[in-house]
């Protein structure tokens, strides 16, 4: 019957409005509702029809009287319709009255209520009666009059709107309120003296306000509108968002967008997701700022670069595969790999770093060169399969800077990709096997089911056991200011979390997970710019904590033991224990057995003293004494003795024993004390110094010093270009066992 275009409305999973686009004929439109309020039904049949449940689409009473009425007017001024007739006229686009017109919406009304009941003619009336201006249907006049869902209308509001449709060009809110009300009092008093509302129901209903100024539709979740307008042919979508979570953040998100814009940072994004279901239960795409500060982008499904928030998925696939333990030692020295040289955040080095304090701090040096161990195509690929659907370059276009926010994606394949972390944990630790596809795509609608795939006993991306300790991990993150001490209340709950800051200060992510939720935070500018302060600790985190704050506080994750084993480590070093390592425990991933011995506990002998090395050529067997001994290379030791008090350099030999070893290095150029020219360039720049030193094993790693200041190593082929301003030089070269070399130079 009517083939008018609707408004598209999107609602929550309470069936509460969160959103709605006007129709394509310029009217506010809403699509057919389930049923008719109770209170709005017996208002409109009371002042429409009251013999509505009684004839079959035609009162001939009604009929007869508005003939007779026209007669002696010589015109038509009453119709005489019933509701049925009125549905008839409203689908045939209101066209001229007339005898002839009457007589087909006659014969249409029978048929009308031959096929459908009254509740369903009660209701497309209420879907297309005028109620003035371009609000049409009662759905729609409900909001915009008075704010409400229809079903939450007073008798007083459901009287009002009851007598709108009979005249909506000449009586709507805002003026002619006297007729509005006299119109609206009739009708209540006729209630009341039909029985349907009591005296004390009268009273009150008398005394309500009319309505005047016409209310916003509600937009509480608009990019989100957005998003399904363009995904779906429906008119009306049941979302899975939670009105009442969606409210509180969106006021948290309105109280952080005053606080940020103040300092130039002018939006964000926020999405919360059930992990169990995999639905959206609040999405919030930017804040409330204006058209000049890019409102309308749609920050979830914006591509913005990574910073940091990779690197637990790289910490978490090197436990998986064995090549890294919880507590192992890591490099975290300058480090130059052809031509890249990343820098941690604080610009200083701890030498060696264990592996969980590593992601904890999120250092960016030992991530590196983790992935330098562990390959970047192997990590690329494995990206892809969580649903990082932005990577549409090759491996090697990102290169090591992949872990470091060399690469985009979005926040909403981000929170994907954690919920399926946290899926697969959550699934081994309760039923004691994995799923086929737990990086499934998200639910906005309603109803839709998630499909994890099939049961399968090992694990096709990650095990329980190596997510477990990744959250582990992310747990010891610092928290932003105010939460620092978190562990201390009772009331604080666990969450597993990492946050991520754009080169430039560009983008601040923050990520958090527990049992249940998974909250993902973006804070930035939607152009791009960058901010000083703008960091994902203290923007980001910040939000994801208040966020975390009105959600069901959970249990910490359980040790998925069944997929872990207890292992004997070298207690100062992680790895696992060697001979002459002091030997502890600790919980590790199947495949954490097939991990690398403690290479840095040495068996090494000194003399009667205990004060210098010794070897078999110059002392007596009968008075060298063994003692092991914690070694690092030498440009960890550097770093790590600084921060480590306790650390014991290795004793020196003593002097005949040195005398009898063989040099391991030497410098080929320059020679110590050559005066060296530096030449310049074409363009007048002046190049670096190519020093050159051969080595007894060429494979052996060697470590280059400019006046006890660290430039980075050579491995194999042993070349190094120095820059050296003009004045007096020492150049130092130390290889992995301790041997040194040094070359005084003069520049000019």
């Amino acid at each position: 019957m009517f083939d008018n275009p609707y408004s598209f409305v999107i609602e929550s999973r309470e069936g509460h409005l969160l959103g709605a686009r006007i129709a394509d004929d310029g009217q506010w439109r809403f699509p057919a509702q389930d049923s008719v309020p109770e209170k709005f039904k017996k208002c409109i049949v009371a002042y429409e029809d009251r013999y509505f449940y009684y004839h079959l689409g035609v009162n001939p009473v009604a009929i007869y009287g508005a003939f007779q009425t026209n007669r002696k007017a010589g015109k038509i001024v009453r119709g005489g319709s019933t509701l049925t007739q009125q549905v008839i006229r409203l689908a045939r686009k209101n066209p001229e009255r007339s005898y002839s017109e009457k007589l087909i919406e006659m014969i249409w009304s029978l048929r009308l209520e031959l096929r459908c009941s009254k509740d369903e003619i009660l209701n497309l009336y209420a879907t297309h009666a005028p109620f003035g201006g371009n609000v049409v249907g009662l759905e729609m006049a409900s909001y915009r009059y008075f704010g409400l869902d229809a079903h939450q209308l007073s008798w007083a509001q459901a009287a009002t709107l009851a007598v709108l449709p009979n005249a909506p060009g000449l009586i709507f809110p805002g003026k002619n309120q006297d007729e509005l009300r006299r119109k609206r009092n009739a009708l209540l008093l006729y209630l009341h003296q039909s029985g349907e509302i009591d005296a004390m129901e009268l009273q009150l209903s008398l005394q309500e306000p009319l309505p005047d100024k016409p209310h916003q539709l509600p937009e509480i979740a608009q990019h989100l509108l957005n998003r399904l307008f363009f995904r779906t042919t429906a008119y009306q979508v049941q979302t899975t968002i939670d009105f009442h979570l969606q409210e509180r953040v969106n006021y948290i998100v309105e109280r952080y967008f005053r606080q940020y814009s103040q300092n130039e940072v002018h939006n964000m994004a926020v999405l919360v997701l059930d992990v169990e279901t995999r639905e959206v239960l609040v999405y919030i795409g930017n804040t409330p700022t204006d058209k000049a500060h890019s409102k309308d982008v749609d920050n979830i499904r914006a591509a913005r670069s990574t910073g940091s928030i990779l690197k637990p998925f790289l910490f978490a696939e090197m436990l998986q595969e064995g090549e890294l333990l919880y507590h192992a030692l890591i490099p975290d020295i300058p480090t130059q790999i052809s031509g890249f040289s990343p820098q941690n955040n604080s610009m200083s080095y701890d030498g060696a770093v264990p592996a969980w304090k590593a992601l904890s701090r999120s250092l960016n040096i030992p991530s590196v060169l983790m992935l330098q161990q562990y390959g970047v195509n192997k990590f690329f690929r494995n990206l892809k399969n969580y649903g990082i659907s932005t990577l549409n370059q090759q491996p090697m276009h990102y290169g090591l800077s992949l872990i470091l926010g060399g690469a985009e994606t979005t926040l909403w394949d981000l929170c994907r990709a954690y919920a399926g972390y946290v899926s697969i944990h959550n699934c081994f630790q309760e039923n004691g096997y994995y799923q086929s596809d737990p990086f499934c795509d998200l639910n906005l609608e309603l109803g839709q089911k998630t499909d994890f795939g099939r049961e399968v006993s090992t694990p096709p991306y990650l095990s329980a056991g190596a997510i477990h300790q990744t959250f582990e991990a992310m747990r010891e993150v610092n928290r932003p200011e105010h939460n620092e001490s978190w562990q201390y209340f009772s009331s604080s709950q666990p969450i597993a979390w990492k946050t991520g800051t754009s080169y430039g200060n560009r983008d601040a992510w923050a990520i958090g997970c527990s049992r249940k939720y998974v909250v993902g935070i973006w804070v930035g500018n939607s152009t791009g710019e960058g901010r000083p302060e703008l960091t994902g600790v203290s923007y980001a985190g910040s939000i994801l904590f208040d966020v975390f704050s009105v959600l069901d506080a959970v249990p910490w994750f359980k040790r998925p033991e069944m997929d872990m084993h207890v292992a004997e480590v070298c207690k100062k070093s992680g790895y696992l224990a060697g001979p002459h390592c002091p030997i502890g425990t600790s919980w590790v991933t199947k495949r954490g057995l097939e991990s690398d011995v403690c290479p840095y506990h040495h068996l090494i002998q000194l003399d009667s003293t205990g004060s210098y090395r010794v070897h078999s050529n110059c002392e007596r067997i009968d008075l060298i004494q063994s003692q092991v001994w914690f070694t690092l290379p030498p440009v960890m030791e550097w770093y790590y003795k600084r921060k480590n008090a306790d650390y014991m350099n290795l004793p020196a030999f003593r002097e005949d024993c040195r005398q009898s070893t063989e040099q391991a290095l030497g410098f080929i150029y320059p020679k110590s004390g050559a005066l060296i020219y530096r030449a310049k360039s074409f363009d007048g720049e002046l190049q670096p110094i190519v020093c050159k030193v051969a080595h007894r094993n060429p494979d052996t790693e060697l470590f280059w010093y400019l006046n006890d200041r660290y430039l980075g190593s050579t491995q194999r082929f042993h070349e190094f270009p120095i820059k050296a301003t003009v004045g007096k030089h020492v150049i130092t070269v130390v290889d992995e066992n301790g041997n040194d070399a040094r070359c005084v130079i003069n520049v000019e």
